[in-house]
């Protein structure tokens, strides 16, 4: 009997502990999906199967971690159970509310499907962090990178001088970090980051580091090297030399050596400098070469020979011409040389006035010390008379004329009397020749037919000599009585068929 009853027992806690257990359903948790750092945020948990009265617990839970408790509520009769948070920024990631018996660990606690939450915390004090220095010379890569005391989902954006900074080959721009590979002195400028994040899709957070000056320093190019002659008096002269790079960034030291020998230096904030040498007409006084450094590397120019030829000769002109319509000229170019100098001036003259440069009808194109050309257009306007002038740049006492030529459009389209008379005469002569050969031809044929018929007169001759000894006419037959024979051998031929 008392076995019986203790049966009895175990099963009613056995039934009481399976329907306990299976009284539990899955929890439901609420909650935002997004949040900002700092702020107090309730999630709501629910087990909507609840029907008991015992008391239940709601604890939060980040998912993959149950050893820390994000917050807790008891409820006794199972109503909504709302926890409290202060999110900060670890608190991202899928949550989940795990819901146990409060006094009864017999029953198996349950999950709630896991909850994405997204925290945002506002970006704050934004500052450019570099480790290399900020001035350098081209080619060398720029690293720097936008560091933030906080700040969650931010977006970056880096400015150059106020602008965005482009995407290129060489410049690399992702997150937090700006990258240039090979640079250049456009690079050169102020550098500020600008951070971002937004809340909500509606509020927006934002900061801006102070501006960082990067200042990359152009390599000094190959110097051009040239001079000028500067007339002291009437024995004295100097050359003028002038030592110029296109590009690099000042200051730039400019040293001008002649052959090994240093004539003299200078440092600038120009990309450009002038020195002074003493000079000697019509003599070689060595080679001149330009040095430039901006303080990595020294650049060095093509060497010059130190050498003024006075002009001299005689000084030559010649042109040439364009065609237009009907073959009519309408365009000219004169060309002016002289025989020797090394620093000349050439000036054109119509009618003995200068012609400067570029006019209505005409433009001078210099290619000292090598010519001068004058590009005309044939009309009215250019009809004249036209010379060219050389002299020295430094000096114009020593001028030098070229012969002058006249020029009229109606004259230079019409053909010369020396040509229409040179065409006109090889015309008459090839008349004349063609007429000689038809007389000697007449001549000829005349002669050849007289002595033929010569040799006919004796032919004629030696025939009758020859019938008279000889009689041929019993030879000769008549034509008609061929005919006839050969009439009747056909009719023999005929009547013999017949009789067959």
């Amino acid at each position: 009997m008392f076995a019986s009853v203790f049966v009895v027992i175990l099963g009613l806690l056995y039934c009481r502990k399976g329907s306990s257990q299976s009284f539990l359903g899955r929890p439901r948790l609420y909650g935002p999906s997004e949040a900002l750092a700092k702020e107090v945020v309730y999630f709501k948990c629910e087990v909507p199967d609840y029907a008991g009265d015992e008391e239940i617990y709601l604890q939060l839970f980040k998912v993959g971690d149950r050893n820390r408790s994000l917050g807790g509520y008891t409820s006794l009769r199972g109503e909504v159970g709302a926890i409290p948070k202060v999110i900060k920024p670890s608190h991202e990631g899928y949550l989940e509310c795990v819901v146990s018996a409060q006094n009864n660990s017999g029953i198996t606690p349950t999950v709630s499907h896991p909850h994405y939450l997204k925290v945002i915390d506002p970006v704050k004090g934004a500052e450019i962090i570099h480790s290399d220095p900020m001035e350098f010379y081209e080619g060398n890569a720029l690293q720097l990178q936008c560091q933030l005391s906080a700040g969650t989902h931010v977006s970056y954006k880096w400015l150059l001088n106020g602008q965005p900074v482009s995407q290129s080959p060489v410049h690399y721009a992702a997150d937090n970090l700006l990258r240039i590979d090979r640079t250049s002195s456009k690079d050169s400028g102020s550098y500020m980051c600008m951070a971002t994040n937004t809340f909500n899709k509606t509020t927006v957070f934002s900061s801006n580091s102070s501006e960082v000056v990067v200042t990359i320093k152009d390599f000094v190019s190959s110097p051009n090297i040239a001079f000028t002659v500067l007339k002291e008096d009437s024995q004295n002269y100097s050359a003028v030399v002038t030592c110029e790079s296109t590009r690099g960034t000042p200051p730039i030291t400019f040293s001008l050596y002649n052959r090994t020998e240093l004539v003299t230096n200078m440092t600038t904030d120009d990309r450009q400098a002038t020195f002074k040498v003493p000079l000697v007409l019509d003599r070689h006084l060595g080679w001149l070469q330009c040095q430039a450094n901006n303080g990595e590397r020294i650049a060095y120019s093509d060497w010059l020979p130190l050498e003024v030829v006075p002009a001299g000769g005689p000084v030559t002109m010649h042109y040439d011409f364009d065609l237009g319509e009907n073959y009519a000229i309408v365009g000219l170019r004169f060309y002016c040389k002289v025989k020797k100098g090394s620093h000349l001036r050439y000036q054109w003259f119509l009618n003995k006035t200068l012609l400067q440069d570029r006019g209505s009808f005409y433009y001078v194109a210099n290619e000292a010390p090598k010519q001068s050309i004058l590009l005309l257009s044939v009309g009215r306007s250019s009809t004249g008379t036209y010379h060219c002038e050389v002299s020295d740049s430094f000096d114009n006492t020593t001028a030098i004329s070229s012969k002058k030529h006249y020029l009229d459009k109606d004259v230079l389209n019409r053909l010369p009397i020396l040509l229409v008379a040179v065409v006109f005469g090889c015309f008459t002569a090839l008349i004349l020749l063609v007429s000689i050969c038809c007389c000697i031809g007449v001549m000829f044929r005349r002669r050849q037919y007289g002595e033929k018929s010569l040799l006919n007169l004796e032919m004629d001759t030696m025939r009758a000599a020859y019938e008279g000894d000889l009689d041929l006419s019993v030879y000769n037959e008549d034509p008609d009585v061929v005919n006839a024979a050969r009439g009747d051998e056909f009719d023999h031929a005929s009547e013999a068929s017949v009789d067959e």
